[in-house]
């Protein structure tokens, strides 16, 4: 839920004392209600007692890393009205790797230090727009079904399991069903970040999300080769 400031709750996680005060009293003077935290233990227990709106949270932490963090998060179920918790990290580590196995976590953003304090309460509030709570109508193509408040998907009423990462992506298919998206189109707004022209992450997800919802006929996500990728019952 939504601080009684109206901006946001946020849960801070970063093992280095300086940095954890900085940016709490940042965020809070934002007009953010921060609760901090140096270990990923505690951002555990913090989390599951609580669910903040958002987790700002530091890849290197002392006793496990933040992507572990994230899977345990993920495994708890620990979710807020929008859906499973935003995760933002905020790392010195900078490699293309690590980049895409947090967005594939299923984490919201990903900023590397040293970081404009502007630019991440921009992209704080940003995200916190994105997972407002707000109601949404059940999406549905064919026998396909996705509810967004739910965080649930089902084919002919057969519930299926899919992570974070690829339900984001198949909503936005979904609600774009019958329009062509690029690659590039899908990056912006399934990851939110540029991978640097490698789009070949989008093409490991399309092939997850049709091992799981195109088993059966009709199949629903179509290649556009060159283009990208379009959801759509085959044409009669």
């Amino acid at each position: 839920m939504r601080g009684a400031n109206g901006g946001g709750r946020l849960l801070v996680v970063e093992d280095e004392a300086t940095v954890r005060e900085l940016l709490s009293g940042t965020l809070r003077f934002a007009g953010f209600e921060v609760t901090s935290v140096a270990t990923a233990g505690e951002a555990v227990a913090a989390a599951t007692r609580e669910p903040p709106d958002l987790v700002l949270l530091d890849v290197m932490l002392p006793d496990m890393d933040g992507f572990e963090v994230v899977r345990r998060l993920r495994d708890l179920r620990v979710s807020g009205p929008g859906g499973p918790v935003p995760v933002l990290f905020l790392t010195a580590r900078d490699r293309q790797a690590d980049k895409v196995t947090g967005l594939s976590l299923g984490a919201d953003d990903y900023v590397t230090k040293p970081f404009d304090l502007e630019e991440l309460i921009a992209r704080i509030r940003a995200i916190l727009r994105r997972t407002a709570g707000q109601h949404t109508a059940v999406l549905t193509v064919g026998t396909l079904a996705l509810d967004p408040d739910g965080h649930q998907v089902t084919r002919d009423g057969r519930p299926l399991r899919v992570t974070a990462t690829e339900f984001r992506l198949l909503r936005y298919l979904m609600e774009n069903a019958g329009h062509v998206v690029s690659k590039a189109q899908i990056l912006d707004r399934v990851w939110h970040y540029d991978f640097a022209g490698d789009a070949g992450i989008v093409d490991t997800y399309i092939s997850y999300l049709r091992r799981k919802i195109d088993v059966e006929e009709p199949k629903l996500i179509h290649t556009v080769h060159g283009v990208g990728y379009v959801m759509r019952e085959p044409r009669r």
